[in-house]
């Protein structure tokens, strides 16, 4: 099998890259950047074969996928900034990007006969009540440029394929980029109490721990959407904040203020990320583990 990555300098497709690697499997990882930028640790995805494509750029693309000539695409390269997509300035881009730049993905595998996988948010839904999200739930609401944009991505890979899975993650970190838990922990070092939003209620993602889901999935043809985060329950963001101090030993105390007391954020946030991941066992894949392992495991992994 040969997979070809989209946004390999990103904290997924990183992990893909060393997870697809550690099986053997051939890949090529490519993003924007004009060579590979993202962590310089001797890893597969510092060496692995990479091209720089603009996924918004169709002839791009196609061309990229048909010299490579894959079996499967993940597709994790997308704008991010939730809100920065809401400047007037940014809303093209976005639309650019995480639409357009997924259709022209799409296309490319229609074409070349490749499997597709991209993926998804929890923001495609308007999170509202306590109900975890069914993966195959059509009630989307977004409440965001952002979430609007993911949703297009969603739809266009619907109409354009059969072979895809679609896979929605949330509160995502990992080694390579920026996340919630290094923006803690780097604010701990000059703050001795931090604002936190205690009625946002999710689970968070380690990508390394995605990334082995992910290649899983597209060694089988068990195609739709999916739900995927780290198991071990449903926390709000300031319970996640608490866990990070205790465990990376930080005495900074985590202050639990609602959404609207904490104000600043541009971008309306779902209350609910709550994703319901049954399909995974029902379709044989193995769930995520606990996500306080996730924690440890990822805290041992930047004292290296």
């Amino acid at each position: 099998m040969k997979v070809f990555v989209t946004g390999a300098c990103g904290q997924l497709g990183h992990d893909l890259i060393n997870e697809l690697s550690k099986r053997n499997i051939e890949c090529m990882g490519s993003d924007l950047a004009p060579s590979y930028n993202g962590v310089q640790d001797g890893s597969a995805a510092t060496s692995a074969p990479y091209v720089s494509v603009d996924i918004t750029d169709a002839d791009a693309v196609m061309k990229a996928i048909e010299d490579y000539a894959p079996d499967a695409v993940l597709h994790c390269a997308a704008w991010t900034a939730v809100d920065a997509a809401e400047d007037e300035d940014k809303k093209d881009i976005v639309e650019a990007v995480n639409v357009k730049g997924t259709a022209n993905i799409a296309d490319a595998c229609a074409k070349t006969g490749a499997k597709m996988l991209y993926l998804s948010t929890d923001y495609v839904f308007d999170g509202q009540g306590e109900t975890p999200w069914d993966p195959d739930c059509t009630d989307y609401a977004p409440l965001s440029v952002y979430g609007r944009s993911k949703l297009g991505g969603e739809l266009a890979v619907r109409e354009k394929l059969e072979k895809y899975f679609i896979v929605r993650i949330a509160w995502v970190f990992g080694l390579n980029g920026k996340n919630f838990i290094a923006t803690m922990l780097r604010l701990s070092e000059t703050h001795d109490e931090l604002s936190v939003v205690c009625d946002q209620i999710g689970t968070p993602t380690y990508t390394y721990d995605l990334s082995r889901l992910l290649v899983d999935m597209i060694l089988t043809d068990k195609y739709g959407t999916y739900h995927a985060t780290n198991e071990g329950g449903y926390i709000s963001w300031a319970d996640f904040a608490e866990a990070i101090m205790q465990e990376a030993g930080k005495k900074t105390v985590i202050k639990r203020v609602t959404t609207a007391e904490y104000g600043l954020s541009k971008a309306a946030r779902p209350f609910n990320s709550r994703l319901d991941k049954s399909k995974l066992v029902k379709n044989g894949f193995t769930p995520l583990p606990d996500w306080r392992d996730a924690l440890r495991r990822y805290l041992k992994e930047i004292e290296k």
